[in-house]
């Protein structure tokens, strides 16, 4: 265990603020990088920690690459930014609702100012809202619909 961090359990690595610490780990082949990253998002520069986080989302492990992905929030968080080559990771998980990327598209969303998005990203914030509303309208009408076939029922018992 080194400065605080045990790669075994996982204990300390939020605090990780060396990006040094994080590349001998991953050469040694640690299993809880992801982790680690999201450390990084706290602790380092954007451009420090954003290479990190990078390598993070292509580990092997799915926890671990969840992990990197929170981290890649985490810095659209703290930062109102990310840097192009966490913009291309989030394009290549996608932003749907099944991507594993969808918590960290949602929190770049919202931390990072719409002029500042790629265009990519703009284009997928107006379909996620326009599909949104329209889902929202729709459910309203079902509810409505149904509230009104009960009472018609109630009505005719």
């Amino acid at each position: 265990m080194a400065a605080g961090w045990d790669w075994a359990t996982g204990e300390g690595l939020l605090g990780i603020d060396d990006p040094s610490n994080w590349d001998a780990a991953f050469e040694r082949g640690e299993r809880r990088l992801g982790t680690a990253a999201i450390g990084l998002a706290f602790n380092c520069p954007l451009e420090d920690a954003s290479p990190r986080i990078v390598r993070a989302t292509r580990l092997p492990d799915l926890a671990q690459r969840g992990f990197a992905f929170t981290a890649v929030g985490t810095a659209a968080r703290l930062n109102g930014a990310l840097t192009p080559e966490l913009y291309e990771v989030l394009r290549a998980a996608g932003p749907g609702r099944r991507s594993i990327a969808v918590n960290a598209v949602g929190d770049t969303l919202t931390f990072v100012p719409f002029r500042d998005l790629p265009p990519w990203l703009k284009r997928w914030s107006v379909y996620a809202t326009v599909r949104d509303r329209l889902e929202g309208w729709w459910l309203r009408s079902e509810d409505a619909v149904g509230d009104a076939w009960r009472a018609l029922r109630r009505r005719r018992s």
